[in-house]
């Protein structure tokens, strides 16, 4: 459980608009001059295109530009070459509006059929091997670019050069799931917040038994972040379980809205992004009851009994290793265990629910295609998530489900919680 002073902590860390450029934009550096070679030279690509417009902007772009960028403007084509060795990558933008010192402007100025000239020039200039683009029907992140942008770009370019364009797919998707030292500096800090907005509502400085309903709870999670100038990415959403409620071993998902009362064991999902990182977190409170001053030992019991499955899945955590077959892994650990769990578990980074590899999915327990197929690499940010169904005595034996998602990073060796993790339950006294 989070203590109070934490989340004043967490809260009061919070950056006013204008001192959050500078922390990003050094990420971005960071990422640029670090990352990127390597992920060019890991996937065999020469030279990366980027090409998007206004209104329809690439997934990619936005983690690619410093702050403060909110559109593309325009046709935007930022162009990455490697020269190879020590000279490293270029950064060329050839657009109409220049993204300072981060990239250093090819082109600016004239009309869009010399942009397109401009952008012809320098590849023939450069005369890469493979050139990639963002193109993919696996991936949404890596198909930003717009069949009509495509057609473009093949019809501006010298046939030996259009021959050379190849889908950037897997240069995108190592791009967007990798994370900086920096950024793994940062984001247990962003975790913190969301975690503390957590601690906040499951509390009686929120809920008042057979008062406070269920949509109130999540109505003020979606506030206290507006309030903060932390966007969402999801509406938070909040339930409830309680003894008569008719969980079982075959329901999907346990719990359902309304009143809250008194005995009552609550869940919550939220997610937020800030500083360009996304968290995505889901924790479990009890409204105790009259004279109560803990939770009953079979709620004890049950988040032990989560606790213990992320601990089983995170030990099948290794490089190298594809989504399906850590899949594989836990639901054979689980069931040695004897805990009736389900895992569907995410990466994160610019996205909440972002690339890389998928552990399960809520509705689907078995391999999933393509994306269970990506391999596990190093620093690399996941969303630990998924559920266990456990007895309760205190409630005549009636299954609670304890459904946790907790922020995490792998660092090549272990998985380490961001912000830590819940092991005992919020209170509503």
């Amino acid at each position: 459980m989070f203590d109070q002073s934490r989340r004043i902590d967490a809260v009061a860390a919070v950056l006013p608009q204008r001192e959050r450029i500078e922390p990003v934009n050094r990420m971005l550096r960071e990422r640029l001059e670090k990352i990127l070679p390597d992920l060019m030279r890991e996937t065999g690509f020469d030279m990366w295109l980027v090409i998007n417009r206004e209104y329809a902007e690439d997934p990619v772009f936005f983690s690619l530009v410093p702050e403060p960028v909110f559109a593309a403007r325009r046709t935007t084509m930022l162009v990455f070459h490697d020269r190879g060795g020590e000279e490293g990558v270029e950064r060329l933008t050839v657009s109409r509006y220049p993204f300072g010192e981060l990239y250093e402007a090819a082109w600016e100025g004239g009309d869009l059929d010399a942009q397109w000239r401009g952008l012809a020039d320098l590849i023939t200039d450069r005369d890469p091997r493979r050139i990639g683009i963002n193109v993919s029907r696996a991936w949404p992140v890596a198909d930003g670019l717009t069949a009509s942008l495509r057609e473009r770009l093949a019809e501006v370019l010298e046939p030996k050069y259009a021959m050379r364009l190849e889908g950037a797919e897997k240069l995108a998707i190592r791009w967007l799931e990798t994370r900086s030292p920096l950024e793994l500096e940062t984001y247990p800090n962003i975790v913190a917040l969301a975690r503390a907005v957590i601690g906040e509502a499951f509390s009686d400085r929120v809920i008042t038994p057979g008062v406070t309903t269920t949509e109130d709870v999540a109505w003020y999670i979606r506030q206290r972040f507006a309030d903060l100038d932390l966007p969402i990415w999801f509406m938070p959403y909040v339930n409830r379980q309680r003894r008569g409620g008719g969980c079982d071993a075959e329901s999907p998902f346990c719990g359902d809205s309304g009143l809250i009362l008194r005995g009552d064991v609550l869940h919550t999902d939220v997610g937020i992004c800030y500083l360009r990182l996304c968290t995505d977190t889901q924790e479990m409170g009890y409204v105790l009851r009259q004279g109560e001053d803990a939770p009953p030992a079979g709620l004890v019991g049950a988040i032990n009994a989560g606790n213990r499955w992320q601990d089983l899945l995170t030990a099948e955590f290794r490089t190298g290793r594809t989504g399906n077959q850590i899949l594989a892994s836990i639901r054979e650990a689980s069931s040695r265990e004897r805990i009736l769990s389900s895992t569907y578990t995410h990466p994160l980074g610019f996205f909440g629910h972002a690339p890389g590899p998928t552990i399960g999915m809520w509705d689907d327990q078995g391999p999933t295609p393509l994306r269970g197929d990506w391999p596990l690499h190093p620093s690399t940010a996941f969303a630990i998530e998924g559920n266990v169904k456990a007895p309760v005595s205190e409630w005549g034996g009636q299954m609670v489900q304890i459904k946790l998602e907790q922020s995490a990073v792998f660092d090549g060796e272990k998985v380490t919680y961001l912000a830590g993790r819940q092991t005992e339950w919020h209170l509503v006294r």
